[in-house]
């Protein structure tokens, strides 16, 4: 199974237990990236040890490819002195060589190959892990202001609020009868101002002034 595949299932999984579960967003979102972090922190670590060893296997087969070429040249020497035999046994060592040559050529082939595939992961991960981590910044937002506006809503529909409104009513209510009484009490207690004080001397004189020359008429006519 593939890292990518693999990957897949345990997001998969933890996301289908989260729902499950009806667990927070905010806290399932966490999940699944720590999840493509710790992924991510894998391949890497696999990639270096497999690099490692494609290193090591460089090494012994340069070595190796060494140690054929002196036994080729040991085989050389022998025909030279006229010793089948140990030219022979000499070669046998070279193909043995060249077996394990072969082999470790094949091995390193088969690192490149997997390094390959190791760096193809990491980039397609890393791509999907920063895109991941700005969706979460949006998607923290939304959850967020969308818990707001549901306690907002609860709060506006609850039956909490309307008693709180109808009993603000009430006060508002009471204390308008409040003043209404205290508006009550100074009717016809109100002191006159300056101005009707003396509008009401200037018609006091002309009621005098009226009276005085009634007064003179009827004297007159007796």
């Amino acid at each position: 199974m593939g890292v990518f595949s693999r990957l897949s299932d345990i997001i998969n999984a933890n996301l289908n237990s989260a729902l499950e579960k009806a667990e927070d967003p905010e806290k399932m979102i966490r999940l699944m990236i720590q999840e493509m972090e710790d992924t991510l922190v894998e391949i890497r670590s696999a990639t270096a040890k497999c690099l490692a060893e494609k290193k090591e296997r460089a090494r012994l087969l340069k070595r190796l490819e060494e140690q054929k070429r002196d036994w080729e040249h040991k085989a050389g020497l022998a025909l030279d002195k006229n010793r089948d035999d140990l030219a022979r046994a000499a070669l046998a060592e070279k193909t043995a060589l060249a077996d394990r040559i072969q082999h470790l050529a094949d091995e390193l082939g088969l690192y490149d190959d997997q390094l390959e595939k190791y760096d193809s992961d990491i980039g397609r991960l890393q791509a999907k892990l920063n895109d991941a981590r700005a969706r979460q910044r949006t998607l923290v937002m939304r959850h967020r202001s969308a818990q707001h506006q549901l306690k907002s809503r609860k709060q506006i529909h609850s039956d909490k609020m309307e008693e709180m409104l109808h009993r603000f009513d009430s006060a508002e209510r009471r204390i308008d009868n409040i003043e209404s009484e205290a508006e009550t009490l100074d009717m016809g207690r109100r002191t006159k101002s300056l101005e009707e004080e003396i509008e009401q001397l200037q018609r006091d004189e002309r009621i005098e002034a009226e009276l005085e020359a009634l007064k003179s008429t009827r004297s007159s006519q007796e």
